[in-house]
């Protein structure tokens, strides 16, 4: 058979490290795929050829992305650009041009995936993007096929590496925030803005497709949860493990009795759970099905050949089916379109979890009894309750207090009160706890 020829939008790292693994494995993958797979066309506005093994083996590379997309030789459109625009005008003109998409970029899936899979639906073609979540680990294969027979109870993965390395620096020397950021920066694990990465949007639009695949909803980014790891101080890092505890970056997508839960935020997790022993810029996602129990998959969350693998993986799924029925293909959101359910996501103050909470307080009788009471009143129970000395000359003290499971209105109600009081000094540091038990 002939080659299928790919149009490749994109030769920067993600880019490159596809053209690496497309030339250099390109006997074992034509054996798998059934037929050889050539680069035919590439865009890029600009690109380093000493970096990227197999360049001239490209048909040929032009700055012109639109003119790749309209190529009548090219069978398969590679998306490697990222962002937004033009990105969601590239897909969309393949799809409408009858071409098959294959795209690592989450953004453009967590905010237009519903427009984009409702117009591949309707020219019969596959978008497929398991390189947009964890990199080179194959997650979204497995909700799609692998755990297919099993009601999905929850995930909560680490999916952002930057965020990873910057809490396990924190952990492992006793490193402030910002200290680490910069050494992330500079060994390019975070880009000079960084919020993105700290903030926990990256991570939301990886959960927001995550949580679509478990549960068989729409895409809903604007309804995810998202608190970022800019306020984790060193102290808390600390405490954290004096309690039996690590602070991992989470995202969390969950099935509760009135809607689903996808949020996104600094969590506690027991420190022998094996996600809590995930470290550095290595990602990991663990999912719990009602007939498999709990599964882990772990491996580099970014990187040129990582996310290659994941995107010439789709690329090699894409050709095997290219003669197939459409309609007998595996569904984008692993369940047919027209069952797509509209079970709402929960506000995150219907959310209910346990929390670490540490505050500064007057160190004084009576105070620690007013925020008890405070807490009771709001129905929250404490757990532990660990109160640190006073350093030289100091009047104020921390209290750390671990709590049990109760709604997170609750819990904003009652730290407005224990806030407004005379006797704490700032506000409070709030991290949501899960067990994470199988």
């Amino acid at each position: 058979m002939e080659p299928v020829n790919i149009g490749l939008l994109g030769l920067g790292t993600v880019g490159g490290g596809t053209v690496t693994v497309l030339t250099r494995n390109a006997a074992e993958i034509a054996r798998r795929a059934g037929r050889g797979i050539r680069i035919a066309h590439a865009a890029a506005r600009s690109y380093d050829p000493e970096r990227i093994q197999g360049l001239n083996e490209i048909g040929r590379i032009g700055d012109d992305a639109f003119a790749v997309v309209d190529d009548p030789d090219v069978d398969i459109i590679v998306e490697l650009i990222g962002g937004y625009e033009p990105a969601r005008e590239l897909v969309l003109k393949a799809i409408a041009n009858g071409k098959h998409v294959v795209t690592a970029n989450k953004a453009l899936i967590a905010l237009h995936g519903n427009e984009i899979f409702a117009a591949a639906q309707e020219r019969g073609v596959t978008v497929a993007f398991e390189a947009a979540v964890a990199g080179g680990i194959p997650i979204i294969k497995a909700l799609r096929e692998g755990l297919a027979a099993n009601h999905i109870e929850w995930i909560a993965g680490i999916i952002n590496g930057t965020g990873n390395f910057i809490l396990t620096e924190m952990r492992d020397k006793g490193r402030d925030f910002a200290d680490v950021l910069a050494e992330a920066q500079a060994l390019g694990y975070a880009e000079s803005d960084p919020t993105f990465d700290v903030e926990g949007i990256d991570a939301a639009h990886k959960l927001t497709i995550l949580g679509s695949l478990a549960f068989g909803i729409p895409l809903q980014f604007d309804k995810t949860f998202t608190e970022g790891i800019s306020g984790i101080q060193a102290q808390d890092v600390a405490y954290a493990g004096e309690l039996g505890y690590r602070i991992k970056h989470l995202g969390i997508a969950r099935r509760a009795s009135n809607g689903i839960e996808l949020r996104v935020h600094p969590t506690l997790i027991p420190h022998r759970r094996l996600i809590a022993n995930v470290d550095g810029v290595m990602n990991a996602v663990l999912v719990k099905g009602d007939a498999v129990g709990p599964t882990l998959y772990y491996g580099a969350g970014a990187g040129a050949l990582p996310t290659a693998s994941a995107v010439v993986a789709d690329v090699v799924d894409v050709v095997r089916v290219l003669t197939t029925d459409p309609t007998n293909r595996v569904p984008h959101l692993a369940f047919q379109p027209t069952e797509l359910a509209d079970t709402p996501v929960l506000p995150m103050d219907d959310v209910e979890t346990a929390y670490y909470l540490r505050l500064t307080a007057l160190d004084r009788p009576g105070v620690m009894a007013g925020i008890a009471g405070i807490l009771g009143e709001e129905g929250i129970s404490i757990e532990a309750i660990k109160q640190k000395e006073p350093a030289a000359g100091e009047t104020h003290v921390p209290l750390i207090m671990l709590t049990h499971r109760v709604q997170e209105a609750h819990m904003n109600r009652a730290l407005a009160r224990i806030e407004a009081l005379d006797a704490v000094q700032g506000d409070t540091v709030r991290i949501r706890m899960e067990t994470l038990a199988g």
